[in-house]
Order: C-alpha cells, then structure tokens, then sequence
C-alpha cells in the first residue's frame, strides 16, 4: 500500500474520474462520480487526503477504507473524514454508482467562522469517522447545497466573490450536517460517549468559554480534574489535533472576527484577549496565520 501521497487536494487528480466536476484553486474541490471507467484507476491505491472529505452515496454501494478500518456505502449512506485520512476504495458497483465527493483544505476550514466545538462534536462520539444513513427528504437538502457550491463555483463571473459565497454555503451545509448528526446521538442512534470522549466535549466546551482569558493547557485541565498530559494525550488520540491546537484555533478565529469586524484597533483588541501587550498578540498572530494583525485587518 502507498501511503506517501498527499491530496491537499490536488484538482486534476480528481477531475479525471469526475462526471460534474469544479474546483476553486486549492480551496475545495466538488466532484460527482458516476459509472466511468476512469474511476476503476483511483481505485487501485491508497492515498492521504489532506483535507476533510465528505462522501455522500446516491446510489449502488462500495467499500471505503479510513485508516485501515473498512466501511460499506450504500444509497443514502455519507461519511465525513478528517484531515491526513489514508483512504481507498474497494468493491465498487460500477453499474449504479452515483456519489458526490467533496473534498475542503484544512486551510479553508480554518477561514470559515465555524463553532469549533460543535464541529468536533461530529468525530468525538467514537474514533471512527462520522458514517450516518441519510433520509430521502435529508439527502434532496444536502444536495441542494452541493448543487448550490457547484453552480456558483463554475457560473459566477466574477472571482472577487465566489470564495465569500462559497465560505458562507460550505459553513451552511457542514452546519446541517452537525444537525443531522446531532439527531442521531439524541435519539441513540450512535452509541454513547466514552469517558474519554466526554473528556474531549467538555474540554472543548470549556475552552469556547475561557478562551479569551486562558491559553494554557493546564488551565483546562485542572477544570476537568486531570493532569495536562493525560489531557493533552486524549485529545490529541480523539481529534487528531493537540489541545494547544484547538485552544490556538478559538483564539485566532476570535481575532480574526474581532479584527475584522470589531472597529477596535490591534493594541484594544490585544488586551481584549489578555495579552500583556500588542507585540506579544502580534508574535502570536503571526506565527500561527502567517501575517501581522495590522496586514490582515486590512486585507
């Protein structure tokens, strides 16, 4: 099995087994797969998908691998992967496949002013990625906003807004998801949280409370009575991601609203979000977004 490549994604590898196909720069990538012969070449290898993908099936079934652990679609069946999942398909009804793929960059995620704590509520529920048996009526909404992603994509003229419409459907529809989820765990639909996944929800909701004021790990930790390493171990084996990662994430996207919709100026915004003074928030910044404060209030 090759696991060394990388799909950050990378457009023209999926266009070519793609029966509607469109993509905006390395942002996102939305593709419809039907009955091709194409398809049968994707098939052969495994691949690391940089980004988080969403898989929904129509029609006819098949076998996808994440991470070594198999999962059989069928129609109306969508999964959700995240970020660096190592994925193949196997066992493929080519007569009636129809599926959508639609793949996003870690780095447009990061653009999209999600609640991150409802978001990771999809993938603490058990290490297995989100897989969920869509009604008929859920399936006709979930298109419509793929539809909707596709259209303005490959019709709108003008460039300066298809990012901006396409951030504010893409939050919309990766929204109606976290419901549809969220249904299925009220009515037991999906087994029940671990401790340890409790952990994680709890930590989460602590940090969309105190992030603001507290950065440090060991803060949260003792709320939940752990130690920081346990804490910082749990995490990280539940999300993929470190607790000092999701922490950064809430502060920068905090920022970023704050900076750009505010009207505060760097130094206000700054001691809002308790540093001790403007360079150390501009250190901070910039070593996580890749520009100072200044440039992106700007941008």
């Amino acid at each position: 099995m090759n696991t060394s490549k990388i799909f950050s994604p990378n457009p023209s590898r999926i266009e070519k087994f793609s029966t509607q196909f469109s993509s905006f720069g390395n942002d996102y990538v939305f593709s419809r797969v039907s009955k091709t012969e194409n398809f049968s070449e994707f098939t052969s290898e495994s691949m690391r998908m940089g980004g988080m993908i969403i898989v929904l099936c129509l029609s006819g079934t098949f076998q996808l691998d994440v991470n070594l652990e198999t999962h059989t679609l069928q129609a109306n069946d969508l999964i959700i992967t995240g970020p660096d999942s190592v994925l193949s398909v196997k066992n493929v009804d080519w007569d009636h496949l129809d599926t959508y793929v639609f793949v996003i960059s870690p780095e447009f995620i990061r653009d999209i002013n999600f609640e991150l704590n409802l978001v990771a509520t999809m993938s603490i529920s058990s290490s297995q990625p989100p897989l969920i048996r869509l009604t008929p009526e859920e399936v006709k909404l979930i298109i419509r906003y793929f539809e909707l992603i596709h259209y303005n994509t490959v019709e709108n003229s003008d460039a300066r807004y298809v990012r901006s419409i396409s951030r504010s459907l893409i939050a919309a529809s990766v929204y109606q998801l976290m419901q549809f989820f969220s249904m299925r765990m009220e009515r037991n639909d999906t087994p029940a949280l671990s401790r340890r996944a409790g952990y994680v929800k709890e930590f989460l909701h602590l940090v969309n409370l105190h992030h603001r004021q507290e950065r440090g790990v060991a803060f949260y930790a003792s709320k939940l009575f752990i130690s920081a390493k346990y804490l910082s171990l749990i995490i990280k084996e539940s999300t993929g991601r470190s607790a000092a990662e999701w922490i950064d994430d809430y502060v920068i996207l905090e920022a970023k609203n704050l900076l750009r919709f505010s009207g505060k100026n760097v130094q206000q915004i700054a001691y809002e979000l308790n540093f001790s003074n403007q360079s150390s928030f501009g250190k901070y910044f910039k070593h996580l977004t890749g520009m100072s404060p200044t440039k992106f209030q700007r941008s």
